[in-house]
């Protein structure tokens, strides 16, 4: 940081008559921002609201068609991520980007590594992640393999990646989407720390409660321009919302029971191997083969799961990123094998294929719907026909139906609010949350018996995320069987008629979302509340 007084009096960053187009899409118009040092600046706004793009032009990955960029009162041009990092910005990206099979060191240090000569120089790479990890709170084990780290600890190596290279502003991308409370509270304790140290950062969130504890000054955008700047002591979360998108913040809570007698999906003994898929021992049940696998000291994926699901009911699994959700999906879907069985309506689908599983009446919101869930090349009819293709409108005869296709995409367009110029639009031209606005309609047209949905509402705004939890609750009205895995837990609870947490693979606790508080499910999330009670 520089000794003069003048220069510690200039904003961190100003943004002035920021201007960006795309073909048939504004995403910013005249956006002026300004930042002050050593505070934590929050920015919302609801999904196209141009919030992304904005920080994609403060830290390089896009030019601006108009405006100035300002960083520590000096106007800079950013034409690579490499020149806003040399400026002293760093960017923690909502998808965390690291190696699984490094060490932390290795994350932290890959692509800037120190060297004597041509050797790397460990030693002094070790020394300054030490010294950094102990000045900002973010203490972790630096021979620990990224892979054995849970979600709250990779967030701090990412953190810790760009102090490396020697950011002093930060811009950090939903930093809370995955985190369950305990971690958010030692996110926001780190964070207030790097603001003690002089550190400025930029968070984008839409938690709107997090951004109020957390914010001393917070900037709404919306429709792509600046709508103002508001002091968090002096607005609520229901204002802000106003503000963001003309309503009131919504709330997930579920009307009354419609949990009928009718069990739609049963699974039985779900059990996947970390190092492989070996047939079952012949005569031995899949209970005691897990158990057998586990007295081994073998590590299992899913863990003898199993549960039932009835028509009418949304049942929600809760756990920390990484401890079976993915597999525990993979194996419903026929994605990934596993022992055990799967009922569907009462009909044994443990063998079927995935497509078979889709035509009878599976439904599937993905985690990922960039990986999963879209061809981001593709345009928006083409993206409604993905896993339908097989089925009516999109089918027609041996042949794709364009003109059904693209008609019935234009509806789920109005129906559920997905901004765009047109059906012909490529999905990557969208924002994410419109993005998870086309998948959920395309799903929920296919009028499935059972849906799994995953994470439904990550990185939506407000009014999206109402419109997603009104679906669902209409949908469960109707008979729909859901289940619901999210990293939000207000959600979990709010929509779940039942709710098991999931930890190492096993369904630990079953407990009763009417009587349930986050602080609490984030304990039997992380294992510091053990033992399984019964709704």
């Amino acid at each position: 940081m520089s000794s003069d007084p003048l220069a510690a009096a200039r904003p961190a960053v100003e943004l002035a008559g920021i201007t960006k187009r795309f073909p048939g899409v504004v995403a910013n118009h005249d956006v002026c921002l300004t930042v002050e040092p050593g505070t934590v600046h929050a920015i919302v706004g609801e999904n196209g609201a141009g919030k992304s793009t904005l920080m994609k032009i403060l830290y390089g990955m896009q030019q601006p068609d108009e405006g100035t960029i300002k960083v520590n009162g000096q106007e800079v041009a950013f034409r690579t991520p490499s020149d806003a990092i040399a400026a002293g910005i760093g960017m923690v990206h909502q998808h965390f980007m690291l190696a699984d099979n490094f060490t932390v060191l290795e994350n932290i240090v890959l692509g800037a590594e120190p060297s004597k000569g041509l050797v790397l120089d460990s030693g002094r790479a070790r020394e300054r992640v030490k010294e950094l990890a102990a000045g900002h709170g973010l203490q972790v084990g630096p021979d620990r393999l990224v892979e054995d780290l849970g979600v709250g600890d990779r967030q701090r190596v990412e953190i810790l990646k760009v102090l490396y290279r020697g950011a002093r502003i930060l811009i950090l991308d939903e930093p809370t989407a995955v985190l369950v409370p305990q971690e958010v509270d030692e996110l926001f304790e780190t964070l207030r720390e790097l603001k003690a140290g002089g550190l400025t950062v930029i968070f984008i969130s839409h938690k709107l409660d997090e951004v109020l504890s957390i914010a001393d000054a917070i900037t709404v955008i919306r429709r792509g321009t600046t709508v103002t700047s508001v002091d968090p002591r002096e607005v609520t979360a229901r204002q802000l919302a106003e503000l963001m998108v003309g309503s009131e913040l919504p709330t997930p809570e579920t009307r009354e029971s419609t949990v009928t007698d009718t069990v739609m999906l049963k699974v039985s003994g779900l059990t996947i191997e970390a190092d492989g898929h070996r047939p079952i021992p012949k005569g031995a049940s899949v209970s005691a083969y897990a158990d057998r696998l586990r007295a081994e000291g073998r590590r299992l994926l899913l863990d003898d799961v199993s549960f039932e699901i009835h028509r009418g009911e949304i049942l929600g699994i809760a756990g920390v990123e990484g401890n079976g959700q993915s597999e525990l999906i993979e194996a419903i879907m026929g994605m990934r094998p596993a022992h055990g069985d799967i009922a569907l309506g009462g009909e044994d689908i443990t063998s079927w294929s995935t497509l078979k599983r889709r035509e009878s009446g599976i439904g599937y919101i993905p985690e990922d719907r960039h990986r999963q869930g879209l061809l981001l090349e593709a345009s928006l009819w083409e993206n409604r026909v993905l896993g339908h293709q097989t089925r009516p409108p999109a089918r027609s005869g041996i042949w794709i139906n364009r003109r059904a296709s693209k008609a019935d995409t234009e509806r789920i367009v109005k129906d559920y609010d997905v901004r765009t110029p047109s059906v012909d639009t490529l999905a990557l031209a969208l924002s994410g949350g419109n993005q998870q606005k086309l998948i959920v309609g395309r799903e929920m047209s296919s009028e499935p018996t059972f849906l799994i949905a995953a994470h439904p509402t990550r990185g939506v705004d407000v009014g999206a995320q109402a419109a997603i939890w009104d679906h669902l609750r209409n949908a469960r009205a109707a008979g729909l069987a859901v289940l619901l895995i999210s990293a939000d837990l207000d959600e979990l609870i709010g929509l779940s008629d039942t709710l098991h947490v999931i930890y190492k693979g096993r369904l630990v606790a079953r407990l009763d979302p009417s009587d349930v508080t986050p602080e609490r499910l984030g304990g039997y999330m992380t294992g510091a509340i053990t033992g399984t009670e019964e709704t």
